[in-house]
């Protein structure tokens, strides 16, 4: 079939001046998001002509919610904005009539052509029945577009194995995606060499971006929660790059998701899934000392909609528990550096199998009214609430805890107007969250540790043994705020479907951050156990916000996109986005001018590579975040105008954002002093620090103690560079799409290449340089010279240096689940390789003046290959049996190699990367069967067993990266300790009820 040729239709006035009208006027309706929407164009069909006159109406056949459109001079038709779901199409056409069945995914543009008169209805997509009233199921697959995206259905949600209630964990599934899930049981996703900072989540349209901390949505940061309840999931779209001009405030993977709606029909479930200390294998640890130490995994919840007015009014309700009990390993740090029998015996009794209790309460409710043909509003709230005692793997003691506090609340109000040529959404949204880690108990913290020790001025290459008793984190951190967002479509023009939108957001990002109110006091191992050699504390300065910093944020977004089938094989993905952003906090922020004095006066930047003015604020020297522009490019070419064998590639570039974590600390450091620090002459009577030392006095231990060092001590402050920047990253990619048909059973494949490169990504690295202005030692390339603080104290410098460099391959294969066949399988293979310019995952660059010293290391969370594999199979006896295996090479450690034979100078060391030996690195199979009763047609029981890493695989991750010193290698390096990856094999059942 050879369409016509695209025509333009004129318009009544500029498309400017109706993009502008459009967008901004308030009284405009609007409600479902442009990015979850779906879309279904094609082209009618008359007796093997095109239709000049015709329409289409398309019918949710659950919710009875009605769009119709006429048809374009060439028989063109689109309908835009569509909820995901399925829908009778009614084609009337010459007196004539014709109807199809279609189901639709999330953000999903599917084609599907309509015939009357005689000529079949034909689907290019899916699979079709020979009935007088065909049903097409349009596969979740969209091979005309340039998005580098894969779908995850609601069928894979429901039925793949799974440790844990977080839709976000099938993302795991998509090449180029990571779902971790650390020791601690906190969850994170990430994309290619970037952090989960640089994701966005957007549900229902609405971006779930967190401002002030990571973990990319609000939440997400050190938690073992998820972010939404996986029962109101509907389904959901990975977007790996090359995403369009509407998705903002990311730089590596979006995540489109819609949320389910109550449908004509009254409908409800309840589930509870458990497992516990007796149903899964013992750690390294227990095995080690034969206690099991008590554990649950225990996860219940009901959802609930149906009709308050048929065809009109809906609702849909959800709820979601957790309760987690969560087996810790507590062992000692660096043990080949010391005799381990000086640890003090009550430190050793701290140590050993231990465990985290975690309690998350998940809420989500939502009012659909679809007021007439035109209109559609919504309405729906989502609340999180979550407590948690977080006790770390690794050398701290069963008292060396925090409790955490985390709140998410999110209010949506949507109104959708669909016009015959037009589409409008309007959302208004409001959000205030909040996470807030305290010490779990107070008094005094301890931190035994172990040092190179030289002559006085030097203790090098530190490492900390066990940390005990009161931790220092104290901090109160979140966002709250409204935003109005309005998206524009235009499908009059044919052969474009045009989207246009702004957004104004005002965000206030606050944080509250009094560290070390708790003293830490640091013990050297080698020297004594009793008589520390450092102490550090905070204190609030008389007459400030003593720790509580806050910024009235505002938000504006603008972006065109425009979707151009400029034939029936090529397509043109057009698109660009403006944005801009005022932070207070940082261009308003005036460095107090006995702070400035001092910093201008200290003569060791003198002859460094520090200009000291490029920090000192005035309040009238520094720029809000502006001139992101951001062009979204990209095209597909179907050379059989079938969908079945189309190259596509793109190019673009997009804006994250700075975290208010980061900026705070100027504020914040000047309100309170964290953490003043005070160095002892050893227990040797040896002074080891350049700066002094004060004689130890055993009454600095008792309750307000230290309050008479802070005149004596030095403290630390944060200053920005005036024209800090936002990250960003630039991606490109070219890949190749191909259906595959055995018999009646289409596989799709794909396989892209993609090169992404992120740029001023925030680092902060150490201001202090010794008399000469250098940084390292005369004659060395190693030493930081951390003793040698100014005299007003330490100065940390934020600035853009962070990058990042990954190139990837992405292949993957599927054959979609549908009911006629009763089973589908997904393959995903990932080739990554992702260097950064630093050496830790997070911001800090210590062991350089800058990062140009770290060079290129690999990105350690990163493996180099995997592949990740799914299958889904209704069985005999109405089982359902699913699995899922993952399999790793082993990744990138990143340690301190202080082994002068390769090094230029003796005591001379170097950040380096290796791989422990063992080519897999991660190996896991997981398995389920579920079992679904119908008693009657009203309601059905269903029992799920799942058995998550059916091998018992130890999936190491503690390892000794020490590689030795002075020439004398660490026997142990690269060896494992008694970490690792949970889960051990472990047994899950699952009861639930349907109605």
């Amino acid at each position: 079939m050879t369409p016509t040729p695209v025509r333009f239709r004129p318009l009544s006035r500029s498309l400017l001046s109706i993009a502008l009208a459009g967008c901004m006027a308030v009284a405009a309706p609007a409600a479902l998001a442009q990015s979850t929407a779906a879309t279904i164009r094609g082209q009618v069909m008359v007796d093997s002509a095109p239709a000049t006159e015709a329409r289409v109406t398309a019918t949710n056949t659950a919710t009875g919610l009605t769009r119709s459109v006429g048809v374009g001079a060439s028989g063109s038709y689109t309908l835009a904005g569509l909820p995901p779901g399925t829908y009778r199409l009614q084609v009337e056409a010459g007196g004539q009539s014709a109807s199809q069945t279609v189901t639709v995914a999330v953000g999903q543009t599917a084609t599907l052509d309509l015939g009357v008169g005689g000529l079949a209805e034909n689907a290019t997509a899916g699979e079709a029945t020979d009935m007088a009233t065909v049903q097409v199921t349009a596969a979740a697959v969209e091979p005309r577009t340039s998005e580098v995206a894969t779908y995850i259905s609601r069928k894979q949600i429901e039925s793949l194995p799974q440790g844990t209630r977080n839709f976000l964990a099938f993302a795991d599934t998509v090449p180029g995606m990571l779902f971790q899930q650390d020791g601690n049981g906190n969850t994170k996703l990430r994309s290619g060499g970037q952090s989960a900072n640089a994701i966005n989540i957007f549900i229902d349209g609405i971006g779930q971006k967190s401002y002030t901390l990571p973990g990319g949505v609000p939440g997400q940061d050190t938690s073992r929660g998820n972010p939404f309840p996986q029962s109101a999931i509907g389904e959901y779209k990975v977007i790996t790059s090359n995403y369009k001009a509407e998705y903002d405030q990311v730089s590596s993977a979006a995540i489109v998701a819609a949320t389910r709606s109550g449908t004509n029909e009254f409908e409800g479930g309840f589930f509870w899934d458990r497992t516990g200390s007796d149903w899964r294998a013992r750690t390294p640890a227990e095995e080690r000392s034969g206690e099991k130490v008590d554990s649950k995994e225990e996860q219940y919840g009901v959802s609930f909609g149906g009709p308050l007015l048929q065809d009109r009014l809906h609702f849909f309700a959800a709820y979601e528990a957790k309760e987690y009990v969560t087996p810790k390993t507590l062992e000692l740090g660096a043990p080949s550096r010391y005799d381990v029998s000086a640890v003090p015996p009550d430190l050793l009794a701290g140590l050993g199998a231990a465990n985290s209790p975690f309690k998350q309460d998940l809420f989500f409710g939502k009012l659909s009214w679809s007021v007439n043909d035109y209109n559609l509003v919504e309405l729906s709230a989502q609340v999180r609430d979550e407590e948690e005692t977080i006790r770390n793997d690794g050398a701290f003691t069963r008292d060396r805890a925090s409790n955490i506090k985390n709140e998410v609340a999110r209010y949506d109000l949507r109104w959708q107007y669909s016009g015959e040529r037009w589409l409008n959404d309007l959302h208004v949204t409001y959000e205030d969250t909040s996470w807030s880690p305290q010490p779990l108990i107070g008094g005094n913290g301890y931190v035994l540790t172990v040092s190179d020790l030289g002559t006085p001025g030097e203790r090098s290459n530190t490492q900390t043994v066990v940390s005990a008793g009161a931790g220092s984190n104290n901090q109160d951190k979140g966002q709250k705020g409204y935003s109005i967002q309005n998206d524009l479509s235009f499908t009059g023009w044919e052969g474009h479907n045009l989207k246009m939108g702004v957004k104004f957001k005002q965000v206030d990002v606050n944080a509250t951050e009094r560290n070390f109110s708790n003293p830490q006091f640091y013990y050297d191992i080698d020297l004594s156990t009793v008589q520390p050699y450092r102490v550090e504390f905070g204190q609030g300065i008389p007459g400030t916000s003593q720790g509580f910093t806050t910024s009235d944020n505002k938000q504006f977004g603008i972006y065109v996109q425009d979707d151009w089938n400029v034939n029936d094989r090529l397509t043109l993905n057009l698109g660009v986005r403006w944005d801009y952003e005022t932070t207070p906090a940082y261009e308003d922020h005036v460095t107090p001018a006995d702070l400035a004095e001092s910093m201008r006066a200290w003569p060791n930047w003198q002859n460094s590579d520090i200009d000291i003015e490029n920090y000192i604020s005035t309040g009238n020297n520094r720029d809000a975040y502006q001139g992101a522009w951001q062009p979204r490019l990209g095209f597909s070419y179907d050379f059989g105008a079938d969908q079945r064998h189309v190259l596509f590639g793109g190019a673009g570039r997009s804006y994250d954002r700075n975290l208010f974590d980061s900026l705070q600390k100027e504020q914040q450091t000047i309100s309170y002093a964290a953490p003043y620090r005070v160095n002892f002459v050893d227990a040797d009577g040896v002074c080891r620090n350049a700066s002094g030392c004060l004689p130890w006095d055993p009454a600095y231990l008792q309750p307000g103690g230290t309050d008479a060092l802070s005149g004596l001590a030095t403290r630390e402050y944060y200053v920005i560079n005036n024209d800090l920047k936002v990250p960003y990253s630039d991606q490109f990619s070219l890949g190749f799409r191909k259906a595959w048909e055995f018999g009646e059973t289409v596989w799709n494949s794909e396989i892209a290449v993609a090169h992404i490169r992120s740029q001023d990504g925030v680092a902060i690295r150490l201001a202090n340089r010794r008399p000469d202005g250098s940084f390292f030692p005369p004659g060395a390339q190693w030493g930081t010279p951390w003793d040698f603080d100014p005299p007003f104290g330490r100065l940390i410098l934020v600035d853009n240096a962070l990058e990042t460099r990954t190139n990837t391959v992405l292949a993957k294969m599927d054959k979609p689940y549908t009911n006629s066949s009763g089973w589908g399988v997904t393959l995903a293979y990932t080739y990554t390789d992702a260097k950064r310019n630093s050496a830790e995952e997070g911001a800090a660059a210590f062991e350089y003046p800058d990062v140009t010293y770290y060079g290129w290391l690999p990105v350690a969370p990163v493996p180099r290959h995997r592949l990740v594999g799914t299958a889904i199979w209704d069985g005999p006896g109405g089982i359902t049996w699913s699995g899922k295996v993952v399999l790793e090479s082993m990744k990138n450690r990143i340690g301190t190699n202080c082994l002068s034979d390769r090094l230029p100078g003796d005591g001379d060391c170097f950040i380096d990367s290796y791989r422990p030996d063992g080519s897999v690195g991660l190996f896991q199979l997981d398995l389920a069967a579920a079992k679904v009763w119908h008693p009657s047609d009203d309601i059905s029981f269903r029992v799920r067993a799942d058995v998550l890493n059916v091998t018992d695989r130890r999936n190491w991750n503690a390892y000794d990266d020490w590689w030795g010193s002075d020439g004398v290698a660490n026997a142990n390096w690269g060896t494992h300790s008694d970490g690792i990856q949970l889960p051990t094999r472990t047994f899950k059942l699952s009861f639930g009820i349907d109605w």
